[in-house]
């Protein structure tokens, strides 16, 4: 079959799959007509304009291997229509564009390949930018730290801005917790989110029946954590694999169901509302104070701003982070770390070089649980209110998903997966309804052409020769 009429073929049967699927997800939604009532609303342009798209973009992908200038042409043809045509929605407008850029992009690098010595030229200025991006790596971090040192005190700054940069380190010292567990050790843990919960829990439980502090809860929260990872611990130690996945998921779906059902101690669906914010030696962030503490703002001698508590929640999630980093920084140079490392890489070669599995898949455990717990600790502060709704399994996958896409066992790439994923749904907000497709195919892409993570290369954290050949 001639290239041109197969691509054609193709792109047709794409083309048609996705009206078949989104004639449904996408063609008809109900809208409120006043008296009317609800009824029906039809876009079935939107939807055939979207297939359009996925036509052009088909076929270019299939003509950009063999006719190379069909696929820069169409990549032309849907990068002007984007930009001049009138589409239904500009979410439409943004899919030509892009796809017209890609088809160029994909277009000019066959071609270029297709030429003598192109291959070769291509793979040696991608030897040079990989080893470029290796170096820049410790200065990328060491940029991204100074940028959270500063941003609060940036013009842009607003509530908003703050609420979300906690709620993302909240995720990166998760994520980090997680790649304990699931990048070192190699166990797939899909019943994370229950350790947060057992922390959130602790720290309500203790400050509103027992009045103590979150200083004193805090601790106490990533222990009795701790102690939960250990309980998973010893069920598990005979699974690997999907099994221990699937047990791991039992375990979470079991905890957020005890929290659901067990009224009497942690007030079930109703959940715990009332829970006391985090002070700064004993002087709470609020404009009044209880008899015999002084507020924040009279300690200070400033005058009150709300945005004061938001600023210190972010500098005390900042330090928990950074604390979880480096622990897990100086756990990985011990033996216990050089253990995960190789339980991940072989169980059966961990045993007979004497490592014992037990104890290490319980020290992966109670570690991972640990800072797990201090972060549900200050989600708890932070919210001042919890329940089972906020510890579900979809929080288990969105962790999950943040080592993966990161790169496992990557510090640097639990960072940028996390800005990714619980930024990028805040960034689309604009995009109204299209905005978890948008930020589906933000993860395929990704997914596609960075199969191992965001940051797939790491470096071995102790070298047997350094000097030697091995190096």
């Amino acid at each position: 079959m001639a290239p041109l009429s197969f691509a054609v073929k193709d792109a047709a049967i794409t083309a048609g799959v996705a009206l078949a699927l989104g004639i449904f997800v996408a063609g008809f939604r109900t809208a409120d007509h006043g008296v009317a009532g609800l009824q029906f609303d039809y876009q079935i342009i939107d939807v055939l304009v979207a297939c359009i798209a996925i036509f052009i973009g088909r076929l270019g992908l299939n003509l950009s291997a063999d006719l190379p200038l069909g696929a820069i042409g169409l990549g032309m043809a849907a990068l002007l229509a984007g930009l001049f045509a009138p589409t239904p929605s500009t979410f439409l407008a943004v899919v030509f564009v892009g796809a017209g850029i890609m088809l160029i992009l994909r277009g000019g690098w066959s071609l270029v390949r297709s030429t003598r010595g192109g291959a070769t030229e291509i793979a040696r200025g991608t030897d040079v930018v990989l080893g470029s991006l290796k170096h820049a790596f410790p200065w990328f971090g060491a940029a991204l730290f100074v940028v959270a040192l500063v941003l609060p005190f940036l013009p842009f700054a607003d509530q908003k801005v703050m609420d979300l940069a906690i709620l993302i380190l909240t995720y990166v010292m998760l994520g980090w917790g997680l790649n304990i567990v699931v990048g070192l050790a190699g166990l797939l843990d899909l019943g994370y989110v229950a350790f947060y919960a057992v922390g959130a829990y602790a720290y309500a439980l203790l400050a509103t029946q027992h009045g103590l502090s979150f200083w004193i809860c805090l601790p106490a929260a990533g222990i009795m954590a701790a102690f939960f990872g250990i309980l998973l611990g010893f069920p598990v130690l005979r699974l690997r694999g999907d099994y221990l996945a699937i047990v791991t998921l039992g375990f979470g779906e079991i905890v957020r169901l005890v929290l659901l059902n067990w009224t009497d101690f942690t007030e079930g669906p109703a959940g715990i509302g009332g829970i006391p914010g985090a002070t700064l030696f004993g002087h709470p962030f609020a404009e009044t104070a209880p008899a015999g503490q002084t507020p924040f703002h009279e300690w200070v001698g400033i005058e009150f701003d709300g945005k004061h508590r938001l600023i210190f929640l972010y500098f005390l999630i900042l330090i928990l982070a950074l604390i979880t980093n480096f622990v897990t920084l100086r756990l990985r140079r011990l033996p216990v770390g050089r253990a995960w490392e190789a339980l991940r890489e072989d169980e059966i070669a961990c045993r007979a070089l004497g490592i014992n599995p037990t104890n290490t898949k319980l020290t992966a455990f109670a570690i991972g649980a640990m800072f797990a717990g201090i972060a549900g600790s200050f989600f708890a502060t932070k919210q001042r209110f919890i329940s089972p709704e906020s510890f579900v399994f979809i929080e288990s996958a969105i962790i999950l998903a943040i080592v993966v896409l990161g790169g496992m066992g990557s510090q640097l790439g639990v960072v940028l997966a996390s800005i990714l994923l619980i930024g990028l749904p805040e960034w689309f907000r604009d995009l109204g309804q299209y905005r978890m497709l948008a930020f589906g195919l933000a993860m395929v892409l990704i997914m596609v052409f960075r199969p191992r993570g965001l940051i797939a290369h790491r470096d071995p954290t102790v070298r047997l020769n350094p000097g030697g050949a091995g190096r």
